[in-house]
């Protein structure tokens, strides 16, 4: 007798064709999106093209997004995506979307529809796992796996073992889904979660909203993981049919089999912040306000918080308040939908009275490309994924990963701080 399958297990029994798998099964899938951007797309478009390619297999499978190093910030960069331009109109890609028609590729296709419940989407960038938030299964893999789906529409994926992340109570004031999953990858380590899959449940996910749980199955990979899921509830329900989609009935067998479980109680949690050079060293921000930690920059944005609900949470604690006179804030929507909607809100009028710089929707200084690189000696918060060395521009630069909220607060007051306290 077959025992009960994951959430993963089952999207990925479903893609494959299958009425069980079991994990490391190696399964050939049918993919419903292939996605790849400026950095990522040229290398796939070149290996389609050494494997044979002339056609793709379906150009309606396909999603291109420009958002690294846009609006290109030098000669190779607007190259790069001079290469997707003529690879779009020679294959019809519809599904391209430039400089001025969309952000950041994973805060724009959710919120376009582009990806839903009961997805397999496969990206070239390690951040695709975001989608696992609608009940997608969602992961990052190489330009050349990209090739491969252009070729044939299919990919070939080993079946994860999966830990469950069981969740209680309801967050405090000033705490977010970037704090959960900063203390959940302080439990499991940037090696605990390696090629496992993350699956959220619990009587608190109810209390996080869609946006939390993008932000939370964003960073799923900063632990190793290959997916970071939450099943398809009310909260799942209700985004989808603002998109006029019919939200997948699919979840967990009751007795699934996980190879792990962890309990976090948001009731217990407080803001957390990251330090320098792991995602994994997260720490209660006591700590770090004791030690009165300077900061020359502050970054709100990517596609981890770039969405409207963190352009929110920063505006309320800059309201009425002015950026520490030695302190850089960006602040960087993560869409034109995010852009509009916070100009509407009046939430631009409060980043430039507070004397914040805002930019058009990028990854720019995320992975210190541009709009926003440190030199030798300076510290950032940031609501980024990663604080390696170097990430965001010189070796002996430090980042701090923080929350909107947090990283709002540190702008204002120049040093790493609670926002209740600023």
């Amino acid at each position: 007798m077959n025992r009960g399958m994951t959430l993963s297990e089952k999207i990925l029994a479903v893609k494959a064709g299958r009425t069980h798998v079991e994990p490391d099964d190696f399964l050939l899938v049918e993919v419903d999106l292939a996605l790849a951007n400026d950095i990522t797309a040229p290398m796939a478009i070149e290996k389609f093209m050494e494997a044979g390619g002339t056609r793709v297999h379906d150009p309606d499978q396909i999603a291109l997004v420009p958002d690294h190093f846009v609006p290109n910030k030098d000669i190779k960069s607007a190259e790069q995506v001079q290469i997707l331009r003529k690879f779009v109109k020679s294959q019809g890609i519809r599904k391209f979307f430039e400089v001025g028609r969309a952000g950041i590729e994973h805060v724009m296709l959710p919120e376009e529809g582009i990806v839903k419940s009961g997805d397999l989407v496969v990206g070239a960038d390690s951040h695709t796992c975001t989608y696992g938030a609608l009940g997608a299964f969602a992961t990052g893999v190489g330009s050349t796996d990209i090739a491969g789906v252009f070729l044939t529409g299919k990919a070939w994926l080993r079946v994860p073992k999966s830990i469950s992340v069981r969740i209680t109570g309801s967050f405090l004031p000033y705490v977010s889904g970037k704090d959960l999953i900063l203390k959940l990858i302080s439990i499991l380590g940037t090696g605990g979660g390696n090629y496992k899959a993350l699956e959220f449940s619990g009587p608190g996910i109810e209390n996080i909203s869609m946006e939390g749980r993008m932000t939370i199955a964003n960073m799923a990979v900063e632990s190793g993981a290959k997916v970071g899921l939450f099943p398809v509830d009310e909260v799942t329900v209700a985004y989808e049919k603002d998109r006029n989609i019919e939200a997948a009935g699919i979840g967990p067998d009751r007795e699934a089999s996980f190879c792990r479980t962890v309990e976090l109680s948001l009731d217990e949690l407080k803001p957390q912040v990251a330090y320098p050079h792991s995602p994994a060293n997260g720490r209660d921000i006591d700590e770090a306000e004791k030690e009165r930690i300077a900061v020359h920059q502050a970054v709100i944005g990517s596609c981890t918080n770039g969405r409207i609900e963190d352009l929110r949470a920063a505006a309320d604690v800059l309201q009425g308040r002015k950026v520490h006179p030695e302190v850089r804030c960006l602040i960087i929507p993560g869409s034109q939908r995010v852009y509009a909607q916070a100009l509407k809100e009046g939430l631009l009028e409060t980043f430039i009275a507070s004397e914040c710089a805002v930019s058009t929707p990028t990854c720019g200084p995320c992975l210190g490309g541009h709009m926003g690189i440190l030199g030798e000696g300076e510290i950032a918060v940031s609501t980024t994924n990663r604080n390696f060395v170097g990430r965001m521009g010189h070796k002996g630069s430090k980042v701090f990963l923080a929350s909107p909220a947090v990283a709002a607060a540190s702008a204002v007051a120049g040093r790493i701080i609670h926002p209740e306290h600023v």
